[in-house]
């Protein structure tokens, strides 16, 4: 347990009461008095000298430290001393990540590979290897988006990354149209960072195709993405020797990188998609802002409530015994 105090400054208030007794002019009362007109003949017969001059009471012991007693209880309790608990450190991120994810109706397609050398659907394979990088990047904020003829927000940004997963299990092919926007996808992704706080901002773009349905094309959208600061990691999967909306623009997807000042990789199997998750996850390590503190509890009020009894206990003793005089 550690003791600290909000107002320590009050303490300088202690030798306050010794400072008035040493400086301060004394208190003087006049007491009655008798007059007699044989007064010098009884000093005379005692053999004092009479004088003038006046008369110090002795102060008891006990009332004495009852009121430094008080005094320090009272200090103490304006010092406001405070129980601390243990430090709470609390990780906040540093980077925000959008996981844009193809869904089109050519990720359908069985032809991936997976790690024990069967045929996988694409999106299922993408599906198994981003669970794993999401789950390895707990202190990162993150947000899905799935694209296919329109790009939808999947996820906000969220550091919960068991319910990102949910949702990205939620995805199926064609739930989001057949055709590809991607384009449309960047510029979204572009627009959910508008909520971002932080400066340093990626998105992992991953498609099988080329773009058919975007309302802004996807390399105007990575001026954009330029300018707002966001690198784009673009990811190719898929066919690039195939005709038509299933053959995978590579080129559209490595100027996409290199205008944002990202990276393009391209996957054919579900163990070389694994490795790119990997090398992104190596490039941009994970970044936090640390902060710590702790919680105080008040304990001001003990001292004053321990000051209020002694003063109890001394006005009861005094008005009780008050005809005894008090040990010298």
């Amino acid at each position: 347990m550690v003791i600290s105090f909000a107002a320590p400054w009050a303490f300088l208030l202690l030798p306050v009461p010794a400072v008035v007794y040493w400086f301060a002019p004394p208190y003087r009362e006049k007491a009655a008095s008798i007059r007699i007109p044989f007064f010098r003949r009884v000093a005379k017969a005692s053999g004092i000298e009479p004088r003038s001059g006046s008369s110090i009471r002795n102060r008891a012991r006990l009332p004495k430290l009852t009121i430094i007693l008080i005094w320090f209880l009272l200090v103490l309790a304006l010092a406001r001393p405070e129980r601390l608990a243990d430090p709470i450190i609390l990780e906040k991120s540093a980077r925000d990540v959008v996981l844009a994810l193809d869904i089109s109706g050519s990720m359908d397609q069985r032809d991936f590979t997976s790690t024990d050398g069967t045929p996988k659907q694409r999106l299922e394979a993408v599906k198994d290897v981003m669970r794993t990088f999401i789950s390895e990047r707990e202190s990162d904020r993150m947000a899905l988006i799935v694209f296919g003829t329109r790009a939808f927000i999947q996820a906000p940004f969220t550091q919960d990354t068991k319910s990102l997963n949910g949702f990205l299990d939620q995805t199926a092919v064609g739930m989001a149209g057949p055709n590809t926007a991607l384009g449309d996808a960047i510029g979204l992704g572009i627009r959910t960072f508008e909520s971002s706080d932080v400066d340093q901002r990626m998105m992992i773009v991953l498609s099988d195709g080329a773009d058919t349905s975007s309302r802004m094309a996807p390399i105007n959208a990575a001026a954009i993405a330029a300018e707002k600061g966001v690198a784009v990691y673009t990811i190719g999967v898929g066919d690039p020797s195939a005709t038509g909306e299933d053959r995978v623009d590579l080129q559209a997807l490595q100027d996409i990188a290199e205008r944002t000042g990202g990276q393009y990789f391209f996957a054919d199997d579900e163990e070389a998609l694994t490795d790119v998750y990997r090398q992104i996850d190596a490039q941009n390590p994970r970044i936090v802002e640390t902060q710590s503190f702790r919680q105080r509890e008040n304990l001001g009020q003990y001292p004053m409530l321990a000051a209020v009894i002694v003063i109890l206990a001394i006005s009861t003793y005094l008005s009780v015994f008050q005809h005894r005089r008090w040990p010298q």
